[in-house]
């Protein structure tokens, strides 16, 4: 009977350890092999992105400052043009008149001059005779101050109706392109009518904007920070994600945030040789930063579920696990970690996809130095 019962007590052992075994092969079952890399901090460069408001170095409304009719359009849409150059003429019959008028005046003027000058002197040599009182010499001087009165009136239309006569004649302020013209010929004029837009485009005034948390922390991990931001080149990604082939300069940092926004206004200047940029345009500044001992991951790594960011960690046992993990930036086709990982952690590289958690795999160790310089190569 004793020995029966030991008989059934190994019967037991034996099927409550293949019992443990098969459900431990469950829990873990084996897979091939992956590739394997140690998260560690290094020094990698990342983009600052801002978008970018691009405009011409010189934009301006080109105007009408007289009244007329729209006598003759001597330039065309889009054409470059010369400063001082032609651009418009309006009609300018009136203001010929006016400057004949104002000649007219002028000489009528400077001859009653003339005759008060000769009456004051004949007033003076009868008065000196004491032919007459000396009241009478007043009156001459009077008379006299009223000619070099009328005078200097008469100038003053005069180069009022020589400048409105030049302004009959439109031109440019500067070298620029020209944009629309909204007018055709013919038409009828006001003063302060919008005849067409000139830009200068040979250089851009880039402007963005960045907010006071990455201000701040700009300023923070850089010395010298704002000094800095006007001598390091910054790069401009323009609408179809191709990067411009010049560097720009920041030029100027206005001196208070714009309230209700918090964002702090830069603008940085970019040669424009080619004409490649034009006024109005959109882009994107890019600037860039030097973090130092950074943690990164690769891409390749990651999976995204439900708005969380994941890896397959593997412990001293080639066990895999999921973890999360909170991404600070993107350098290409990297994530900078901002926590939830640690250096000296070993996560799968590729082929996550395949992967369950509780997995036991085979791993493939790839230094993540090599995996960092090829993708960057």
């Amino acid at each position: 009977m004793r020995a029966l019962s030991k008989v059934i007590f190994f019967l037991s052992c034996g099927c409550f350890l293949n019992s443990c075994s098969r459900q431990q092969d469950q829990q873990a079952p084996a897979m091939g092999e992956f590739p394997v890399t140690v998260v560690n901090s290094m020094d990698v460069v990342t983009d600052l992105s801002f978008v970018a408001d691009i405009q011409a170095f010189r934009n301006v409304e080109i105007r009408a400052r007289v009244n007329g009719y729209l006598e003759q359009i001597y330039v065309d849409e889009g054409k470059n043009v010369s400063e001082g150059q032609l651009l418009f003429r309006i009609n300018d019959e009136e203001y010929k008149a006016h400057l004949n008028r104002a000649e007219a005046n002028l000489k009528s003027a400077e001859a009653q001059k003339k005759t008060a000058e000769v009456e004051m002197e004949r007033v003076r040599l009868l008065v000196d005779k004491n032919v007459i009182a000396k009241t009478e010499m007043d009156l001459a001087m009077a008379k006299l101050d009223v000619a070099k009165a009328s005078i200097e009136q008469s100038k003053a239309e005069e180069t009022s109706a020589k400048v409105k006569l030049q302004h009959a004649n439109v031109r440019s302020p500067f070298s620029g392109v020209i944009d629309r013209i909204p007018l055709k010929l013919g038409s009828l004029i006001s003063e302060g009518t919008l005849l067409t837009t000139i830009s200068d485009i040979s250089s851009m005034n880039i402007y963005f904007q960045v907010s006071e948390i990455q201000y701040l922390t700009y300023v923070a991990t850089n010395a010298n920070a704002l000094d800095t931001l006007k001598k390091i080149k910054v790069e401009l990604e323009l609408a179809d994600g191709t990067i411009y082939s010049s560097k720009g300069k920041i030029e100027t940092i206005e001196s208070e945030f714009e309230a209700g926004t918090g964002v702090l206004s830069l603008r940085a200047r970019f040669e424009n040789p080619d004409r490649l940029l034009k006024h109005g345009s959109t882009g994107k500044v890019k600037i860039k930063k030097l973090l130092n001992g950074a943690l990164v991951i690769p891409q390749k790594s990651v999976m995204e579920i439900q708005d969380k960011n994941y890896v397959f960690v593997v412990d001293d046992k080639n066990l895999v696990m999921l973890k999360s993990f909170t991404p600070l930036d993107r350098v290409g086709d990297f994530y900078v970690v901002k926590d939830g990982l640690k250096s000296g952690e070993r996560i799968i590289y590729e082929g996550v996809q395949n992967l369950k958690e509780g997995t036991v795999i085979r791993p493939m160790e790839t230094k993540l130095s090599e995996i960092y310089s090829m993708t960057n190569n």
